[in-house]
């Protein structure tokens, strides 16, 4: 998976374990993506065995479903999740370098 796949998984399995029951246009429109490439991820989560897909047996509307997080796709969400954090600290920490620079060489300036 590349950097951009792993940032739309890690979207979507946020999204499916903060609000299991939310249909796929709601996440969809939550996520700010079509509901194609929703439908996408969907698919793929679900064939990697991160998300389990159930329709509700009660449900008059059969287009109804929930979206489980399963176990495998909490730790796939804990290990993106790790990973973004780790990226995101990186580019902290370069950005405060750069600050510093140029801090350094506006005082270097001024002299």
């Amino acid at each position: 998976m590349n950097k951009k796949e792993n940032q739309d998984y890690l979207e979507v399995l946020r999204s499916v374990h903060k609000n299991p029951s939310a249909s796929q246009r709601d996440l969809a429109t939550e996520l700010g993506i079509s509901l194609g490439k929703l439908n996408y991820l969907v698919k793929a989560m679900a064939n990697h065995g991160f998300i389990k897909i159930n329709n509700f047996s009660k449900s008059k509307k059969k287009i109804d479903y929930i979206y489980l997080l399963t176990s495998e796709g909490l730790r796939h969400k804990i290990r993106l999740t790790r990973r973004f954090m780790d990226i995101k600290l990186r580019e902290y920490d370069q950005l405060k370098r750069e600050i510093q620079s140029i801090e350094k060489d506006k005082k270097d300036l001024s002299k």
